[in-house]
């Protein structure tokens, strides 16, 4: 074989990382320059964002699958054979799933071994999570969900929401230092029980520490503070929390309300709306909860 030509076989790769919904292989790489295959699954969200380089130019090329580009005037659809790509990039910009879709990936700057190594990190910690409770996963999936829209509708950097969507997912990893019968009573909680609750934040962002995304860390242990000071494990007021903290807590709350859990039954959209609207300024950031209610609206959960 000549100097310098490589040559592989369809399927073949230099690494892979994967997750439940996701997958990236790398299949070449020099000076800087990587080519990637991306696989993600039906119905999940990603984003595409101004990088932190002048020179950074992502290019995408769909070879199977359907991907929907949600604009404000009209919806555009890119399916086989299309192919978009960005280089001075201004704002977010934020595409849906709608068929298993397959891209190739080219990027101007080493970004797979990032990837590699703290998605890899934080899959094993997820895997515990689902072994200790099955409802933390699905209940992270649906929060992250939400927040990376409220993240993009409040025009958070692309930074902001990858921590976003990683906190989301695992916010609740700490509950699994919490005993099964204390997170599945149906009664009300003693005041004893309600001190292991209390503790999952931190226990989560400990959990993280010793992860590329550790940052996410303040993230998952600020999620249950509120504006007020009431919440915990700190205590902390308003401007002490963190953007992503108060999105993913009003994300989380109005899961809780719409989710049937073991001691009271689901709440209406509109029902749990109302009740973040009520406590907007007092627990929950008002723009964070007029976002949200402005992206219920525009897709017809409520009225």
């Amino acid at each position: 074989m000549e100097q310098g030509l490589y040559l592989r076989r369809y399927n073949e790769y230099i690494e892979k990382s994967s997750q439940n919904n996701a997958e990236l292989s790398l299949i070449a790489k020099g000076d800087g320059t990587e080519v990637m295959i991306q696989r993600i699954k039906a119905g999940e969200i990603f984003f595409v964002g101004p990088g932190d380089s002048k020179e950074l130019m992502e290019f995408f090329y769909i070879l199977e699958g359907q991907i929907l580009l949600e604009q404000e005037d009209n919806d555009i659809v890119l399916q086989r054979e299309d192919y978009f790509y960005i280089h001075h990039l201004k704002e977010n910009v934020q595409f849906k799933v709608i068929e298993d879709v397959r891209l190739l990936y080219v990027s101007t700057k080493s970004v797979f071994q990032y990837l590699s190594e703290s998605i890899k990190e934080l899959n094993e910690i997820a895997k515990k999570s689902q072994e200790k409770d099955m409802y933390t996963h699905n209940h992270g999936a649906r929060v992250k969900d939400y927040a990376l829209k409220i993240g993009n509708k409040l025009g958070l950097s692309k930074e902001k929401l990858e921590d976003i969507g990683f906190a989301s997912l695992f916010h609740d990893i700490g509950k699994i230092n919490v005993p099964d019968e204390i997170l599945k009573k149906t009664g009300r909680l003693t005041s004893e029980e309600m001190e292991y609750i209390k503790k999952h934040p931190l226990d989560g962002a400990k959990m993280v520490e010793k992860t590329y995304y550790k940052k996410i860390g303040r993230i998952i242990e600020e999620h249950h503070e509120r504006l007020d000071g009431s919440g915990y494990p700190n205590g902390l007021m308003d401007y002490e929390i963190c953007i992503e903290a108060k999105i993913i807590a009003v994300a989380d709350a109005f899961d809780a309300m719409t989710t049937d859990r073991p001691y009271k039954k689901a709440m209406l959209p509109s029902e749990a709306v109302n009740e973040l609207k009520i406590l907007s300024g007092i627990h929950y950031d008002e723009r964070v909860v007029n976002a949200f209610e402005y992206i219920l609206k525009a897709e017809g959960v409520i009225k």
